[in-house]
């Protein structure tokens, strides 16, 4: 990620969670540092839920516009 600020991408921010999830699961870490992972992978894991969210929201719209209300009521009927 380039900046703070900025949201990292959907494969941006799932590698970045991997890693946290295998540092996580190797211990050896502090209890302050293992919770700033955890802090850390839940933030990751809600960044990649928006991205997929988004991107089911944008395939329901291209869905949606291209049905034909003639063909979903023929699809209602069988």
């Amino acid at each position: 990620m380039t900046e703070t600020t900025e949201q990292p991408s959907y494969e941006e921010a799932r590698a970045e969670l991997v890693e946290v999830v295998r540092r996580l699961e190797a211990g050896g870490t502090t209890l302050e540092e293992s919770l700033a992972l955890w802090e850390r992978g839940e933030a990751l894991a809600t960044v990649c839920q928006g991205w997929i969210d988004g991107a089911r929201e944008r395939l329901d719209a291209v869905l949606g516009a291209d049905e034909d209300p003639e063909d979903l009521a023929d699809a209602d009927e069988d």
